[in-house]
């Protein structure tokens, strides 16, 4: 494994330390320490603790709206947009399960332009939920007696609590529950057409089960 950079220990050290003890309670000179780098260090590669929050924050929003684009690009289907879309955003977790805690404890401490930046890509992203549910609405895949932005909301809800009880040492990995996420959202989505379409079957777990046992 490749040493980290400068870069990335800083931001590891970080992590830890506003996780820990919150933003305010963590001086540059702290993460310097934790980090065992330099304030030359820490200055060559963020302008203040504040770039470096926004930094932490940037990180995993930029992950989940670029896999988002990604699964609306290389895929055809309202369905298999959703699918490929829950899944990265459960996937993200256990990447930068800390990342989104830090963000949920310390995001109002971001300085104004910051925090723009921010919002901005969040908006990016609930506006990318709200076009695929829209498209499954109006292609008859997804129950039209569903709301866009309430449907939409309900994923995000769902999903977003995984931070508070993720563990990569738990009895199911991320890959696990990534799938049972997508098999919830479908499930309660889908049209029951779209539902026995035999093209969306490897979507559901009962289906996937089924043939691990049959190659067994």
């Amino acid at each position: 494994m490749a040493e980290k950079t400068t870069k990335e220990r800083i931001m590891d050290a970080a992590l830890h330390l506003f996780e820990e003890k919150g933003f305010h309670a963590v001086t540059v000179d702290k993460i310097v320490k934790e980090s065992k780098t330099s304030k030359g260090g820490f200055y060559h590669n963020f302008k203040s603790k504040d770039e470096l929050l926004y930094t932490i924050h940037d990180s995993f929003i930029t992950y989940v709206l670029d896999k988002a684009h990604e699964a609306y690009e290389n895929f055809d289907t309202p369905t298999e947009r959703l699918y490929e879309t829950v899944k990265s955003f459960v996937m993200m977790f256990d990447m930068y399960r800390a990342h989104v805690t830090v963000f949920y404890q310390e995001s109002l401490y971001l300085s104004p332009d910051y925090f723009d930046e921010i919002k901005k890509k969040r908006d990016e992203y609930k506006e990318m939920m709200f076009k695929v549910v829209r498209e499954g609405i109006d292609s008859g895949e997804f129950r039209q007696e569903l709301p866009v932005p309430i449907m939409s909301m309900a994923i995000f809800g769902m999903i977003n609590w995984t931070y508070k009880w993720y563990k990569s040492t738990g009895r199911y990995s991320i890959e696990e529950i990534a799938e049972i996420y997508a098999d919830l959202v479908l499930h309660s989505t889908l049209t029951k057409e779209a539902l026995e379409k035999e093209e969306y079957a490897r979507f559901f777990l009962k289906t996937k089960q089924h043939t691990q046992q049959i190659n067994q």
